[in-house]
């Protein structure tokens, strides 16, 4: 794994971990007016869809829970939740865990073309890159509710 891409979700996922685990566990369901989503959401958002990206073209969450994509997928929002809900602290864990898999997909993946190119993304490297983009929108997002949360408290 000495490639740019997986440096770079590295230190992505360590900044957004980092981040979510500063946040105080009263505000993580909050949502600020203006918002469709929770942090809570945020986070799980941002598990599912890069597990999305491992198992592209399949829509697969095969190292989470079936109910994932449900929840968390886009377009979807905490208001229409039901069934089991995972806990912060337990997305946490996921996104730790994710990430040592990530870190052991083999480097020589980063030039393998997609079977179905997505949005002009040919390989899997410039569809990873778009995860990490992604991911850093999130992160935004989230530092951007937490502020406006404690903000109004």
């Amino acid at each position: 794994m000495n490639h740019l891409v997986f440096k770079q979700f590295e230190l992505t996922r360590g900044f957004f971990i980092g981040t979510v685990e500063s946040i105080p566990e009263e505000i993580i369901d909050v949502k600020p007016e203006g918002f469709n989503n929770t942090i809570h959401w945020h986070i799980g958002h941002v598990l599912t869809i890069t597990e999305g990206v491992i198992s592209y073209p399949h829509k697969s969450t095969i190292h989470l829970p079936e109910n994932y994509i449900e929840l968390f997928d886009t377009g979807t929002r905490p208001t229409e939740w039901k069934g089991d809900i995972p806990s912060v602290d337990k997305l946490i864990l996921q996104l730790k865990d994710q990430l040592v898999r990530l870190q052991q997909i083999p480097s020589g993946k980063i030039n393998e073309r997609l079977d179905n190119p997505f949005n002009g993304l040919e390989t899997f490297g410039e569809f990873a890159s778009l995860v990490l983009l992604h991911e850093g929108i999130h992160l935004g997002q989230i530092s951007i509710m937490k502020r406006m949360i404690e903000y109004v408290k």
